[in-house]
């Protein structure tokens, strides 16, 4: 765990990450947008304990902790910061609501509708962003909002897409020098590289956010969902049956074992080592091959989520959720310091090399420009333009329902993954991983009814 507190401390920080980090980033060519500030509308002080995600670009929490704590100086707060693992979050608001007691204000990267019982509505943070920064994107506020009880259990002020990231030298020779665009494409231009590179794709299937995020992708695109638009389960059906059976095709001509003992980070790591010819993920696994190994970064290049027999949808890859735990003292505190990064997230973005995308689009009026004319040095400098349309193909977990406690539940315990797995190794028919699949989503459903979070 790492744990800043005071000006002190931060600068100590981050001279260190600086020197053993980003020593090998390129530089920007551009310029960090200026920072504004807006006097809070009530009195704050003492101490404001915030848990947040080790980012996966480091630069980002160089930038993060001096800005908050910059913020903490003008308004009177001593904020403490903590960076944890993303995998150890989940346990540690448990465990944190148990005791009730611990932060103030806890950020994840996906939704925590789970949490709801346990958490304050952010209603009032939400409205007053709009008021003050205009529309939020529909992805994030059907990340953040409960519609069966109309409460807001997290605030989404941000989200990152989740394009396919490929190797030009690799697909080029088979045909696809932009990368592959539909399913069919991904399946025959992989193999054909397995064939002869002997480089295998990277799409898991094991208990990681990644893979619970690429294979709902699969099977969206090809009309089949987990739930329907009114939040019913709706995983038994053809569609799934067909989605199953291509994954265990694209496994057994494209794949390797490893993919079902992944970590979130197998991926990246593969791609960014030259031993992956295609995976789905952030630009982060590219931002670090930038540093690592200039040579791969320049070789890999990105897609639109890929077209299937019904729709070409990619699921986010990080959906920001902030959450103020019932038993914290600091909720003002928290929702003006929630106001006070949203109206910043120029910076954010940014900071986190164009990792962050903005859920309030006025907030970030340059996102498109730097996405088109990348600033940290991306060859070419338009690598990243595919991003600028990227919220019309990237839904929310749950689509085309929203996200819930039930599917919440679904995400952190791997029944998708669990299903794909089990199909691809052999160890059961589609059919009967479905009918496995559907048997527990069914106990999980009842079981948030019941609790009066789901109709």
């Amino acid at each position: 765990m790492f744990r800043i507190a005071g000006v002190g401390a931060l600068a100590a920080t981050l001279g260190s990450a600086c020197a053993s980090e980003e020593s090998n980033a390129p530089v920007s060519t551009g310029t960090a947008p200026e920072e504004k500030f807006t006097e809070p509308t009530t009195k704050l002080s003492g101490d404001l304990k915030i848990l947040l995600w080790k980012h996966f670009v480091p630069s980002h929490d160089d930038w993060f902790d001096g800005f908050a704590a910059a913020w903490g100086a003008k308004v009177g707060v001593n904020v403490i910061i903590d960076h944890i693992d993303q995998k150890e979050i989940p346990a540690r608001i448990a465990a944190e609501i148990q005791a009730n007691s611990g932060h103030d204000l806890i950020e994840y990267i996906a939704p925590l509708a789970s949490y709801e019982p346990s958490v304050i509505d952010m209603k009032d943070v939400t409205d007053e962003a709009t008021k003050r920064f205009g529309p939020q994107l529909e992805l994030c506020r059907k990340s953040s909002l409960n519609p069966f009880t109309n409460k807001f259990y997290a605030y989404s002020p941000g989200w990152v897409p989740d394009p396919g990231n490929y190797r030009k030298s690799l697909w080029e020779p088979v045909g696809f020098p932009n990368g592959p665009s539909t399913w069919d494409e991904l399946l025959s231009g992989a193999t054909e590289i397995k064939k002869s590179r002997n480089i295998p794709l990277g799409l898991g299937m094991s208990q990681e956010v990644d893979s619970n995020m690429v294979l709902r992708s699969l099977m969206w695109s090809f009309g089949a969902s987990e739930q329907n638009a009114e939040g019913k389960i709706s995983i038994n059906s053809p569609e799934t049956v067909a989605a199953l059976d291509y994954m265990k095709k694209l496994y057994e001509n494209t794949m390797t074992p490893e993919v079902f003992g992944w970590d979130a980070a197998s991926n990246n790591q593969g791609l960014v080592a030259g031993q992956l010819s295609y995976i789905v993920n952030s630009i982060s696994a590219w931002r670090t091959a930038q540093e690592k190994n200039p040579e791969i970064a320049d070789d890999v290049y990105f897609t639109k989520a890929l077209q299937g027999p019904k729709a070409a949808l990619a699921a986010q890859h990080v959906l920001y959720n902030w959450i103020v735990p019932k038993f914290s003292t600091k909720a003002d505190a928290a929702k003006e310091f929630l106001l006070h990064c949203t109206e910043n997230y120029a910076a954010a973005t940014y900071a986190s090399k164009l990792y962050d995308l903005t859920g309030y689009p006025s907030r970030v009026p340059d996102q498109n420009t730097w996405l088109s004319d990348d600033p940290f040095g991306a060859k070419p400098a338009d690598k990243l333009k595919v991003l600028v349309d990227a919220e019309p193909w990237s839904v929310n977990i749950g689509y085309p329902g929203g996200a819930s406690a039930a599917t919440g539940e679904v995400f952190g315990t791997f029944v998708i993954p669990n299903m794909f797995a089990k199909v691809a190794k052999g160890e059961l028919s589609a059919k009967d991983a479905i009918a496995d699949a559907e048997q527990q989503m069914v106990r999980i459903y009842d079981k948030w009814r019941a609790n009066g979070l789901i109709s």
